[in-house]
């Protein structure tokens, strides 16, 4: 290449269209669009998509939303949580229905991604909705190889709000390499065993894999929460270069 030729530009990635092969009601608010892809090449956990929406005079609203599916699975399944007075969710959550189509572009990002070939052992620590990256790689790594030490801390207003539980607690049963944690940060049953509050401190201490270890932290959630994580794992002496983030925050909806 001379000095004058320019570098190449990189590839974009294509919008298309997927069809709704069916709405799962998770929580309240919640709700995970399975989705069927015209073409689809793939993802690795932990990325996302763009979901575009058009009105009838041209106006379009664009929203990422994380992939909760594993790679190992045909359809696409994203999981949407209800913002109030947002532009985009409530129309996913309220009016789309199976047989629909749905714009879409993806996958996108590459630094939040774990699959099984990275080892393990993995600490997922999750706020809200942040479960939905880390239910893409959980998912994974049930269908792969090895039995790779995880452990999912899932911090969540209620038990009511846990989306997924069913999912999430039936692999806690059957999988002696899998420990969940819940911490309920504003209602517990009366006769609540675990984590009442905020993930703290010790509640990090007494269930990561130690630093001797070396596991890889992997915490998604709003921004105030994965910052305050990521601080109380670097005073417990993990290293910073193993924890991965991603956040979300205000947006349109």
């Amino acid at each position: 290449m001379t000095a004058t030729e320019a570098p190449p530009a990189p590839n974009k990635i294509a919008w298309q269209v997927a069809q709704v092969e069916a709405v799962v009601t998770e929580t309240s608010r919640v709700k995970s669009l399975v989705l069927q892809p015209a073409h689809w090449a793939g993802h690795r956990p932990g990325q996302h998509v763009d979901i575009r929406l058009t009105a009838d005079d041209g106006y379009q609203a664009e929203r990422s939303y994380s992939i909760a599916s594993a790679p190992e699975d045909k359809l696409l399944t994203l999981t949407v949580e209800r913002v109030d007075d947002g532009e985009v969710s409530p129309y996913l959550l309220d009016e789309l229905r199976a047989g629909d189509r749905l714009e879409f572009r993806g996958p996108i990002g590459g630094h939040f991604v774990w699959t099984w070939s990275l080892g393990g052992p993995i600490c997922l620590i999750a706020g809200g909705t942040g479960i939905t990256p880390l239910m893409a790689m959980l998912r994974h790594r049930e269908r792969s190889p090895g039995g790779i030490p995880a452990l999912l801390i899932y911090s969540a207003r209620s038990l009511a709000d846990v989306v997924y539980r069913e999912e999430l607690d039936a692999t806690a049963r059957r999988d002696n390499d899998f420990r969940l944690v819940y911490a309920l940060t504003r209602e517990q049953p009366d006769d609540w065993p675990g984590h009442r509050g905020r993930i703290d401190k010790t509640l990090l201490a007494d269930h990561c894999f130690p630093p001797a270890q070396n596991p890889m932290f992997y915490i998604c959630g709003p921004t105030a929460f994965v910052e305050n994580v990521s601080s109380l794992l670097v005073e417990l002496d993990f290293n910073p270069l193993s924890i991965k983030t991603e956040r979300f925050g205000p947006s349109g909806g």
